[in-house]
């Protein structure tokens, strides 16, 4: 299996390059809204157009999922999509194992479609995905009725054998998640009567802005120091609406922090999605001292969106409060990048969730910088990284663990390291953000040179 889905690796040097980066770009649309954009389609009666949707390979496995499911899923231009769904509660059963590649985001919210359907399926993915923990996200549907067959540790491949009149759940989070949040409600759709999610930290609400869009009833109510209490009425009848899918936050990242570390560079990424509880990293950066400028205001698809413009210049140390990870969880091996050009120490709290992810990116965003002479620390679930006050040593070889994040993010590091940076594979770069390596080249990156 491994042999067929794993795409070749290809090997990269980064290195500093000759000039500093400057222009203007537009990043792919947000992955997390894309994903959900074709889930909800599917669910809703009648014809859906989706534009700006993300065309890396996670969101093609889900475009392929719900087409198996039985909806009909057609590209008709790039970026445009046109989905004509079947209603909740009427996905058909698929004829296969639907493989979800590397996409841990499709996996979890589609968990949650199945179990509340009546019908039985089975999902697999790459090595990486089936490594990946998925009881936490089973442990609460079980509730709805559904039963869950898996490898140890509830890891793909997952048998799931759905039920058609799933009960109505009530979860509070252990730990703030927005794919596990997502899932529950996802359950929930096909569900007679209320479910009810509690989390401790406010997540990501793209799921329930786009549940509203739709035409769900969606409440939400702050629960103690930050949370919020979300509450979904059941077997809503979703009604198709368009979808406009701003640029991804988490991939306009790497390209900003470049522009803040490559001496001389000013970058700016244009359409950036501004959902407040994205832009951790912004709030980040800007404490840091970093000159990240904020321009074209505006609201598209029930999202804000703006053109935002990182300049080079000096970064200090800060100490970055655990509910904020939520708000930037996939952001932080790239935040670790700027904090390692900083002067002082920066300690990013409350990070257990990144121990779940593509790899362990905790821990190995921890050795992206000590292979390239930075200190670093892990000091329970925080990360300490002692910053060089401008360039990195560099010189060490990176091991991607087939995560593209981590990938990206050594790719920034190398273009302001003293020493070249080698990237052990960046074929899984396309999974989230197709046309990185082009796109950082457009700049003046010098990739592959």
């Amino acid at each position: 299996m491994d042999t067929v889905h794993a795409p070749s690796p290809r090997p990269l040097n980064v290195q500093a390059p000759a000039a500093p980066l400057s222009g203007a770009v537009t990043v792919p649309g947000d992955k997390s809204i894309s994903h959900r954009a074709l889930m909800f389609a599917a669910l809703a009666r009648g014809e859906t157009h989706i534009s700006g949707l993300l065309e890396g390979e996670d969101v093609l496995r889900t475009a392929d999922a719900m087409r198996a499911l039985g909806a009909t899923v057609v590209r008709t231009g790039p970026g445009a999509w046109h989905v004509t769904g079947r209603g909740i509660g009427q996905l058909q059963e698929p004829a296969d194992v639907l493989d979800m590649g590397n996409s841990g985001t499709a996996a979890r919210l589609l968990s949650g479609i199945l179990a509340s359907h009546g019908i039985f399926s089975v999902m697999t993915g790459d090595a990486s995905l089936r490594g990946r923990p998925m009881k936490r996200v089973t442990d609460p549907l079980a509730a709805t009725g559904a039963t869950f067959l898996s490898r140890v540790g509830g890891r793909l491949p997952l048998a799931i054998r759905g039920v058609a009149d799933p009960a109505p759940l009530s979860y509070r989070l252990p730990v703030a998640s927005a794919q596990v949040k997502s899932a529950v409600l996802l359950a929930g759709l096909n569900a007679a009567g209320t479910t009810r999610v509690e989390e401790p930290v406010a997540t990501r609400d793209h799921t329930e802005n786009m549940l509203r869009h739709f035409g769900a009833h969606v409440t939400v109510e702050p629960l103690g120091a930050g949370g919020r209490t979300i509450t979904l009425a059941g077997r809503p009848e979703l009604v198709a609406r368009d979808v406009v899918v701003p640029g991804d936050p988490s991939s306009a990242a790497f390209v900003l922090v470049a522009g803040l570390v490559v001496p001389g560079s000013a970058v700016t990424v244009r359409g950036v999605g501004l959902n407040p509880l994205r832009t951790g990293l912004f709030t980040t950066l800007r404490e840091m001292g970093a000159d990240l400028r904020l321009s074209n205001e505006r609201i598209e698809g029930g999202e804000p969106v703006g053109d935002l413009t990182a300049i080079a210049g000096p970064l200090h140390g800060v100490d970055v409060p655990a509910d904020r990870a939520p708000s930037m969880i996939d952001e932080y091996p790239v935040l670790a990048v700027a904090a390692a050009h900083a002067t002082g120490p920066s300690r990013f709290r409350g990070l257990e969730e990144l121990r779940v992810k593509e790899s362990d990116r905790l821990a190995a965003t921890v050795a992206l910088l000590e292979r390239n002479g930075v200190t670093v620390q892990v000091v329970g679930d925080d990360m300490i990284v002692t910053g060089t006050g401008g360039a990195v040593p560099g010189g060490g070889v990176v091991e991607t663990r087939m995560d593209h994040r981590l990938a990206m993010s050594a790719t920034v590091l190398g273009l302001a390291a003293s020493a070249p940076v080698g990237v052990d594979d960046t074929a899984f770069i396309d999974t989230s953000f197709p046309g990185f390596i082009d796109l950082m080249n457009g700049i003046g990156a010098g990739l592959g040179a």
